[in-house]
C-alpha cells in the first residue's frame, strides 16, 4: 500500500485544518487512501481538548502585536505552539487498516523521529513514560496530539527543526512546567536543511509504518 502525501508548504493553520477535514471525510468514505499532510505554519498557539488557557502566559494583546493567533482545536493534548521552521505532519489514516490501536500509532510516530535523529545527526532521542512526544533528555523536540474520527486519525506531530524557541515562552508547552523545548538547529548548532528534513520525515514515516513508497497529491493551500 502506498501513502498519499500532501506538501502544503507554508499555510495558515485554519486553512490547513479545512484541508484536513476535507481529506478526513474522503478517507472515512474510503474515497482516498492513507494520507500524510506536511506543512509549515505561521506563528499560532493551539489549545487541545480539555486544554487550559491559563497555560498561555503571554497576554492576548502581546500575542496580537506579535502576530500570533490562538485557536481552540479538537486534538488531544493541552497548549502547543506552531511556527516557521517547524515541520508539522497531519496523518489522516485508518488505524484499523494498519491493525493497531491509538497507543501503538503514537508509539510509531515517536519511532520516526527517534530513528531519524539517530541516523542523521547521531542524536540519542527517546520517550518519557508519562508524556507523549520525543525527548532528548529533559527537552522535547517533537510534540504529538491526535484525534480519531470513526477510526481515522487527524492532527498529528510538530517537529522542531529551525523553530524560534523563544516563542515557546508564550506558553507552558503541553502544560508541563518542569521540561524544556529544543530543536535540531539548537542541538547541531547550525541551521538545519528544512527541505531535506521534510523528505526525511516522509521517508522514515513510510519505513516505520511499512508503506510501499508514496505518491504526491496535488492539493495546495492557496494562501501563504
Amino acid at each position: 500500500m502506498k501513502l498519499n502525501v500532501v506538501f502544503l508548504g507554508k499555510c495558515n493553520y485554519e486553512k490547513a485544518l479545512e484541508i484536513q477535514y476535507s481529506i478526513l471525510e474522503k478517507r472515512q468514505k474510503q474515497e482516498i487512501g492513507d494520507t500524510l499532510i506536511l506543512v509549515e505554519h505561521p506563528p499560532v498557539i493551539t489549545i487541545g481538548r480539555g486544554g487550559d488557557a491559563a497555560n498561555i502566559v503571554a497576554s492576548k494583546e502581546y500575542l496580537e502585536t506579535m502576530g500570533v493567533d490562538v485557536i481552540h482545536t479538537n486534538r488531544g493534548g493541552d497548549v502547543t505552539y506552531h511556527g516557521p521552521g517547524q515541520i508539522v505532519g497531519y496523518p489522516i489514516v485508518s488505524i484499523k487498516d494498519l491493525k493497531m490501536g491509538i497507543r501503538d500509532f503514537v508509539y510509531n510516530l515517536e519511532e520516526i523521529f527517534i530513528h531519524l535523529l539517530k541516523d542523521k545527526y547521531n542524536i540519542e532521542a527517546g520517550r518519557y513514560l508519562e508524556y507523549t512526544g520525543v525527548w532528548i533528555g529533559n527537552q522535547k523536540i517533537t510534540a504529538i496530539g491526535l484525534a480519531v474520527k470513526r477510526g481515522i486519525t487527524m492532527h498529528g506531530f510538530a517537529f522542531n527543526v529551525n523553530t524560534n524557541l523563544n516563542h515557546f515562552q508564550f506558553i507552558v508547552p503541553c502544560g508541563i512546567t518542569d521540561k524544556e523545548v529544543t530543536s535540531v538547529e539548537k542541538l547541531i548548532d547550525r541551521e538545519a536543511d528544512f527541505h531535506e528534513l521534510n523528505k526525511s520525515v516522509l521517508e522514515y514515516y513510510c519505513k516505520v509504518f511499512k508503506y510501499e513508497g508514496y505518491k504526491e497529491l496535488d492539493i495546495s493551500c492557496c494562501e501563504n
